[in-house]
């Protein structure tokens, strides 16, 4: 792969440059085609760095968006910020992606402002591709960034979802599934209702209806799409349950008989080694998709693993040129409806 350049939002997340800087010289080690912009103040920044230090730069600004702050307000007050100097370095074409653990709403309305969706996609969608008990993936939308959804938008996210399994995960006919309280055709809201009969009747897709809750992390399907608010709510009940589930022989090995803590850790070795593709600090880091420009969101709560991970999704975003491809592919698949 050619050089990369990437610019980081430093001051984002609930730790900022104490996450970010130490994530930031993990992926230049990994990455020896990998150059990183990081934005932020640089009194913060540089004691965190070597004392001798390359393919880094820090750019300054001047104020941080707080992950509290309304986005039409964030919109309004952002000129200085890491959050929106990260992102004109994107439009500018000095940096190839952009990475941010910030307010959604705002990184969201910057980036739609900034860099534009692609043509006939009304709105981005936070995506992330997500591990399944059988050893396959599986990517699901919206992630967060669109609270509610017409049935066009989830046409959309269907579509733009398959052409990610297809450039990503290499599955030729990606399987397509709208998330629904039943699988039967009445059930749930009439905007999933009006969805999936479009989906139904497109020859492009491979539709096969709807999918329960239960069966999220089964690989059941390729595609998962659903609105922002349930996606948000189920991804992050998914990874609270698989953290309990990976860290719930810790207890035993506390315990102070030599036998339960040679129990425990026997049992955490075996969920690592078949549970451990699971937890969520391996995949963090969703990425707006729908964006003529790459932009991933990752956790606010991110330690430095979790960041890392942030940075590859970038990196595989870049190499598989994520919006040229979609932009391709949507000029000819997007199904004329009406909004619902």
């Amino acid at each position: 792969m050619d050089s990369l350049t990437i610019a980081l939002d430093v001051m984002s997340g609930d730790f900022g440059p104490r996450v970010v800087v130490p994530a930031a010289l993990q992926a230049l080690n990994h990455y020896p085609n990998l150059h990183l912009i990081l934005v932020g103040p640089s009194a913060e920044i540089t004691p965190l760095l070597p004392k001798h230090y390359q393919r880094l730069t820090i750019v300054e600004s001047s104020s941080v968006i707080a992950n509290d702050m309304k986005p039409s307000l964030a919109i309004r007050h952002s000129q200085g910020s890491s959050m929106r100097i990260a992102l004109e370095l994107v439009k500018n074409n000095q940096a190839q992606a952009c990475v941010s653990a910030g307010n959604t709403g705002a990184l969201m309305g910057l980036s739609k402002l900034l860099l534009h969706a692609i043509d006939g996609i009304e709105r981005p969608a936070l995506v992330a591709i997500l591990p399944a008990l059988n050893q396959r993936n599986t990517v699901v939308l919206d992630l967060g960034a669109n609270a509610e959804c017409n049935s066009d938008m989830l046409v959309q996210f269907a579509l733009m979802g398959a052409i990610l399994a297809r450039t990503s995960l290499n599955i030729d006919n990606p399987r397509v599934a709208l998330l629904n309280i039943g699988e039967e055709d009445i059930k749930g809201l009439d905007s999933i209702r009006a969805a999936a009969s479009i989906l139904k009747a497109d020859k492009n897709i491979n539709f096969i209806g709807y999918l329960e809750g239960n069966e999220i992390l089964t690989g059941k399907t390729d595609v998962l799409v659903c609105d922002g608010f349930v996606g948000n709510v189920t991804l992050k009940t998914v990874e609270g349950l698989i953290k309990i589930f990976l860290s719930s022989t810790q207890l035993m090995t506390k315990r102070h008989s030599l036998l339960m803590k040679l129990v425990g850790h026997w049992l955490q070795k075996k969920m690592t080694k078949h549970f451990g593709h699971l937890d969520p600090n391996h995949y963090n880091g969703a990425c707006l998709l729908g964006l003529q420009s790459i932009v991933i969101k990752s956790h606010g709560s991110a330690n430095q693993k979790s960041f890392f991970a942030a940075i590859e999704q970038a990196i595989l975003a870049i190499k598989h040129n994520i919006p040229e491809r979609i932009a391709t592919s949507l000029s000819s698949a997007l199904p004329k409806s009406e909004n619902n």
